[in-house]
């Protein structure tokens, strides 16, 4: 039996560092993805495992299952599909395939959509949010990044032609049309990532202790947020609260197809997580002023965590730019396997 699944990436339009706060993010699925590729073999007399080999990364992966500590899998890339496996207890393993055309450790999250399209080769339930969840242990357990829960939600939940509203804090998702006098494009920095080697956590560590001195920062006080004695903690939460600000108002400007408004708020984000959360680095900063002086573009900003990856742009439709045009897609979806079998539910 082969089953096949597909799981897009993502960018993340504004909203970057508010997810795991409980705040506002607005992300969209995009028409890139990761396609995995597995066949059971019910009569293998080998001990149980999945076996995943990569067009792009180096490496067999050969996971023993069950899995019981997904954080020591090589190649490293194995760790996300092994803690999908161990969060999911898989007992039945697959040989399979994954194929990427995502940009690794991009800021679109490759990461994301692998463990997604594994989880649905795997039998995972397919219900959005119950799926992202399950992939967002995967990763914390395969990494140890805390990471929050919009890559994986809009992954799963993406809808063909809009960006998806998200609130963190009751995980509720309202889908925003995409006008189609916008186009977003992204550029790859070519400075890789990831997060389990950045200072992501240290930033987490920060926002929470802000939080703890004057409650959740998406909704604190400003005059709160410029009581915090210790400078650090005040720019962290500083640009949490001013960041969900803007998620609301960009959704806002994007339905009312004001474009050169909702420009100026990506320019703003950009300069809060250079600032103020202090993720972004000197490519990305000169990316971002160089694309924004191109006749026709209204914004630029990093996407995803920072520390690298890559910058989106919002354009008019008759500017054509040297990046990569994303458009709002499908979230994640079993491909219509050569058999009619659904995969085994574990």
């Amino acid at each position: 039996m082969t089953v096949s699944a597909f799981a897009p990436g993502r960018v993340n339009l504004i909203g970057d560092h508010t997810d795991y706060m409980g705040g506002a993010v607005l992300p969209m699925a995009v028409q890139m993805g990761t396609t995995v590729t597995g066949e059971y073999r019910a009569d293998d007399p080998a001990p149980a495992r999945v076996v995943l080999r990569s067009d792009r990364l180096d490496g067999i992966v050969e996971v023993d299952l069950p899995v019981l500590d997904p954080s020591v899998i090589r190649p490293r890339w194995g760790r996300y599909p092994a803690g999908v496996a161990a969060v999911l207890g898989s007992t039945v393993g697959f040989d399979g395939t994954v194929s990427s055309d995502l940009p690794i450790g991009g800021g679109l999250s490759s990461s994301a959509s692998l463990e997604v399209a594994t989880a649905l080769v795997l039998g995972a339930p397919t219900d959005a949010l119950e799926l992202a969840r399950l992939c967002r242990r995967a990763e914390v357990t395969a990494t140890g990044v805390p990471c929050g829960i919009m890559d994986q939600l809009a992954v799963t939940a993406g809808v063909e032609g809009h960006a998806l509203l998200i609130d963190c804090a009751t995980e509720d998702v309202t889908p925003v049309r995409v006008p189609d006098a916008a186009t977003f494009w992204v550029f790859d920095s070519g400075q890789a990532r990831e997060l389990a080697g950045s200072s992501y956590a240290e930033r987490r560590t920060q926002a929470e202790a802000a939080a703890a001195i004057v409650g959740p920062l998406p909704h604190a006080s400003m005059a709160a947020i410029a009581s915090l004695v210790d400078p650090v903690l005040r720019a962290r939460a500083r640009h949490v609260r001013t960041e969900c600000d803007r998620v609301h108002a960009f959704a806002a400007a994007l339905s009312a197809c004001d474009l050169v408004r909702a420009g100026e708020l990506m320019l703003d984000s950009h300069r809060s997580l250079r600032d103020d959360y202090e993720v972004s680095t000197p490519l990305l900063d000169a990316m971002v002023e160089d694309l924004v002086r191109i006749r026709g573009v209204h914004g630029a900003r990093l996407t995803g965590a920072g520390f690298g990856g890559c910058v989106v742009v919002l354009a008019e439709p008759d500017v054509t730019l040297a990046g990569t045009r994303v458009q709002p897609s499908a979230g994640a979806r079993l491909v219509d396997p050569p058999n009619p079998q659904p995969p085994p539910n574990l």
